[in-house]
């Protein structure tokens, strides 16, 4: 489908039947598109967007919260009395509740301290309420600070301090929960193991923590290899059915760049091709930065590695018109004909035009079309971005 010239750029999705493990991904994807294409909606340039989730279920990519537990167990060399650690982990059900029952689990009869940052997690999820830990005017926040007040999620509505605390007291530890954005502080309780559960900050806790203790991991050093494994480890994975997880896609790039060569040789067009997960979007209402991936997309083909950019349209159209004293027509045919080649990235031309990486933007965009609600379009095409 040839875009009319006053059409931008846009996107749409494609529903699918279920998908389930054992499937050939790259088979069951090319069968809509190839329908697109035979109706003339696919096209040279385009890009196609395949959710993660599709992905990694094809791949049968799941562990369980005993595999968690076994890891965790000999990555840090803990004893079934064992005291580990949880630095900075985000308030989330889906995300995290089955990773600390693992961890739990791997200290049965031990201790598990997690250490919450306040007033929200790393993604703006809400731990406490803000004038409430103003007040207290403490460093290092304990249970005992809180006393009867409850701190519920204000759009789930769950209580997080207390969900981990019964996720593992139901494992047999004992939990030490407490609030504190010092890292360092996680040593007053003398673990043996520390796990830096943070997503995107991940390496700097784990630097600072080691600086002064050497048993420290990080979520992606956790199941990233064996039968079912991600090079992501734990990170960008969900909740699934009983105590099973499902990991994020393992080997995205040979996913993508097949996908790609058989849409080059069966359709004979050449498109772009992403795996993608969450879209970096933050919630103006609530504050919620949705990103609990590690990035929005977990494999790329090689044409999407590059940034978007270009020059200040709004800018351009003020200047034409009130210092060069253009009409529209002759405004528009100078933006349209600017390639701007003299001008450089901190050039006026280009303010308010600060460069992104064209494949958080795509993967950001399908993640809003797709939704992971009821659209039951796991894969997206937009057309229009590359030229």
């Amino acid at each position: 489908m040839k875009i009319p010239d006053y059409v931008g750029p846009l996107a749409y999705g494609l529903k699918m039947g279920v998908i389930l493990p054992g499937m050939d991904i790259v088979k069951k994807v090319y069968e809509p598109l190839a329908q697109c294409h035979r109706d003339g909606l696919l096209d040279d340039k385009d890009v196609v967007c395949v959710t993660e989730s599709i992905v990694a279920r094809a791949q049968n990519n799941y562990i369980t919260v005993n595999d968690i537990a076994r890891e965790i167990k000999n990555e840090l060399g803990l004893s079934d009395q064992g005291k580990v650690a949880v630095v900075f982990p985000i308030a989330s059900r889906n995300r995290f509740s089955m990773i600390l029952k693992g961890i739990a689990r791997a200290v049965p009869r031990g201790e598990v301290a997690v250490q919450l940052s306040y007033p929200n997690d790393e993604v703006g999820n809400r731990v406490i309420d803000a004038d409430f830990a103003e007040k207290l005017d403490k460093e290092l926040i304990c249970l005992e600070d809180l006393g009867d007040q409850k701190f519920k999620h204000p759009l789930t509505g769950v209580d997080y301090i207390n969900l981990y605390r019964e996720i593992i007291e139901k494992e047999g530890a004992k939990p030490n929960i407490f609030l504190s954005n010092d890292p360092l502080d996680v040593l007053v309780y003398k673990p043996d193991g520390i796990v830096a559960a943070d997503i995107h900050t991940r390496e700097v806790t784990k630097k600072a923590i080691s600086s002064k203790f050497n048993n420290c991991i990080t979520l992606d050093q956790i199941c990233n290899e064996g039968e079912a494994y991600s090079e992501w480890g734990l990170l960008g994975s969900n909740m699934s059915s009983g105590e099973k997880l499902k990991l994020a896609p393992r080997d995205g790039e040979e996913v993508v760049n097949l996908l790609r060569d058989k849409l080059k040789k069966e359709l004979d067009i050449d498109v772009q091709v992403m795996i993608y997960g969450d879209g970096a979007y933050r919630d103006p209402s609530s504050g919620i930065y949705e990103l609990a991936d590690p990035r929005p997309a977990f494999a790329v083909t090689e044409g999407l590695n590059i940034f978007r950019e270009g020059v200040k349209y709004k800018y351009l159209a003020d200047q034409c018109f009130h210092e060069d004293d253009l009409n529209a027509e002759e405004i528009e045919a100078f933006i349209a004909d600017c390639t701007r080649t003299d001008a450089t990235d901190d050039c006026i031309d280009r303010e308010g035009t600060t460069p992104r990486r064209m494949e958080d933007i795509l993967a950001s965009l399908a993640d809003l079309v797709s939704g992971s609600a009821d659209a039951g379009t796991p894969v997206v095409v937009i057309k229009g971005f590359l030229k």
